[in-house]
């Protein structure tokens, strides 16, 4: 079953179940997901909606740090709720210990040997661990091997 469908599916579910938490992240996520079917002007990919899905995600991340910030424990625990929610949508996460094996791989096949080198292992890994990986882990990673 496609990404897409797994929300419709899931949005009639949570309007069953009256889960107000999820029906409002599947709808915002479905949302974001027309507005960037019309900005692309083609139907989205798993990969495209995965996409969305990480972008929402990082938007609660950064929301929920500024909510800490502030002490604002109960605009928080909302957060985490809608977090938990978009999380269920994208694969499992790789380790550190994945990340780090995958990062060498590619690494050793580019024949990087400096931080010179940086770009030509980012365009190769980053493909590979898109969804599953934050950008900045990946950055840091790829930055000690070659350090």
């Amino acid at each position: 079953m496609d990404l897409l469908q797994r929300l419709n599916d899931d949005l009639k579910q949570a309007m069953k179940d009256k889960d107000k938490v999820k029906l409002s992240v599947i709808r915002m996520v479905k949302s974001a997901t027309k507005n960037r079917e019309i900005e692309l002007g083609h139907p989205l990919s798993d990969d495209d909606v995965m996409g969305v899905i990480q972008k929402e995600l990082k938007q609660r991340k950064d929301s929920l740090q500024a909510f800490q910030d502030a002490n604002r424990t109960d605009l928080a625990d909302a957060v985490i709720e809608e977090i938990a929610v978009l999380e269920s949508y994208l694969p499992e996460p790789l380790s550190e210990d994945e990340l780090r094996n995958l990062a060498q791989e590619v690494v050793n096949r580019v024949g990087a040997t400096s931080k010179a080198d940086m770009g030509k292992v980012m365009a190769e890994l980053m493909p590979l661990v898109r969804v599953r990986a934050d950008g900045r882990a990946v950055q840091q990673t790829v930055q000690s091997l070659l350090s």
